[in-house]
């Protein structure tokens, strides 16, 4: 039955394939290596890949002397010996060899020792192949590593310094000046944060890339920053003709900056848009997917930081209103003195200052001078001491005293 179904899927003549052609197709021969005479076969496959005619090789393995560079034979000498002599049944070793045409060639062989009953080797049975694809993969991949490695570090270091940043300035100073730009190797940055349905640019990029008209701008217009916000999805622009194609209102104002490709990545916190982020590059065409995860995995941290440092100057702005009401908005003249005031926040917590003063004319020609503390630095409590204020004023008014 086996047969037939065999027979039924209507296998190849020379199936299965000789070993030969298998190791030929691979690059990869045989050798026949006897210790005794000193005589080595290698099948042609092994010539191929020792770049050696068959006519030029009389079975010694001196003769393919010429094919190793100095240092890669007495290396390779070294190791076969060890082996030989500390009763190793197999070795292998990658090594280089020159070919005819004067290139260098990674190799490979792997030997097999075969020993009498007294331990003493008398054959090595092995293969040579060549090696140049292999260890051109394992040194991509190795490149790929140390890429990945290299974007990892890029994102934590920007993110640990995003986490000192206290405004937006503070976000874009460290986008700037933490070397970010340079390991992601843009030229320049812009950012645009949304404020009441238009997009407020805050980063212009580099010197003289101001667009006119382009400091507020809707979102429905044909800007990539735009687009990113109304889409939610990142736009990278991979050519000069992909910006001017796709940006016509746009590209004619930089086009004379020598910008090649840019990557602008929505910046979403809460899963609201709050801005968009372009970076501008010269000289660089295309991106490959672990630089668009690496941007898109920055943007985030970006988007974050960015929340948090317009929290930080919203409360910031209200408190300054509410440090502003705590105060007299002037001192009343007093005949025959001269007052001077002068207020110094302590800038802790929101920057709420800690204390407040004010001047108040009382009946009879008389002044009353307080001077109050916040309890607290946070808008409760400055709100608190500004309501505390006005009560203060009245009381004294009335011709009420201070008391213990």
């Amino acid at each position: 039955m086996a047969d037939r179904a065999a027979g039924a899927l209507s296998l190849p003549d020379d199936w299965p394939a000789n070993p030969d052609l298998s190791l030929a197709l691979n690059r990869m021969g045989s050798f026949d290596w006897d210790l005794d005479s000193g005589l080595m076969h290698l099948d042609q496959p092994a010539l191929d890949v020792f770049d050696t005619p068959a006519d030029q090789y009389d079975g010694h393995p001196e003769t393919l002397a010429r094919r190793f560079p100095r240092d890669e034979a007495a290396r390779l000498d070294e190791l076969v010996a060890q082996a030989l002599k500390n009763g190793s049944s197999h070795y292998g070793a990658y090594f280089r060899i020159r070919c005819r045409n004067g290139t260098l060639r990674w190799t490979h062989t792997q030997g097999s020792v075969l020993r009498d009953a007294g331990g003493r080797p008398h054959r090595v049975i092995g293969i040579v192949r060549d090696a140049t694809r292999e260890l051109a993969e394992s040194s991509a991949r190795v490149e790929l590593d140390a890429e990945r490695r290299r974007q990892t570090s890029v994102v934590e270091s920007t993110t640990a310094a995003l986490a000192h940043a206290r405004t937006v300035s503070d976000v874009i100073d460290v986008l700037k000046d933490s070397g970010g730009l340079e390991h992601l190797g843009a030229t320049s940055l812009v950012m645009g944060l949304l404020e009441a349905g238009r997009i407020h640019l805050v980063a212009e990029g580099q010197e003289g890339s101001f667009v006119p008209g382009t400091r507020f701008t809707r979102v429905d217009e044909q800007y990539p920053m735009s687009e990113v916000i109304r889409t939610l999805v990142p736009r990278f622009i991979e050519s000069r003709e992909d910006f001017a194609g796709s940006y016509p209102r746009l590209w004619p104002h930089i086009s004379g900056l020598g910008i090649t490709s840019a990557a602008y990545m929505p910046l979403i916190a809460q899963a609201r848009p709050i801005g968009a982020l372009g970076l501008l590059y010269r000289e660089k065409t295309g991106f490959t997917t672990e630089e668009r995860n690496l941007l898109v995995a920055l943007s985030s941290s970006i988007a974050q930081s960015l929340q948090r440092a317009m929290l930080f100057e919203q409360e910031h702005d209200l408190a300054e209103g509410l440090q502003q009401a705590m105060l007299p908005r002037r001192i009343p003249s007093v005949p025959g003195a001269r007052i001077a005031v002068r207020y110094r926040s302590a800038r802790l917590g929101r920057d709420i200052g800690g204390d407040w003063y004010d001047v108040i004319p009382l009946p009879g020609g008389r002044v009353g001078a307080i001077i109050g503390d916040v309890q607290g630095h946070d808008t409760h409590a400055a709100a608190v001491m500004g309501q505390l204020r006005i009560v203060l004023r009245a009381y004294a008014a009335e011709g009420h005293t201070p008391r213990p």
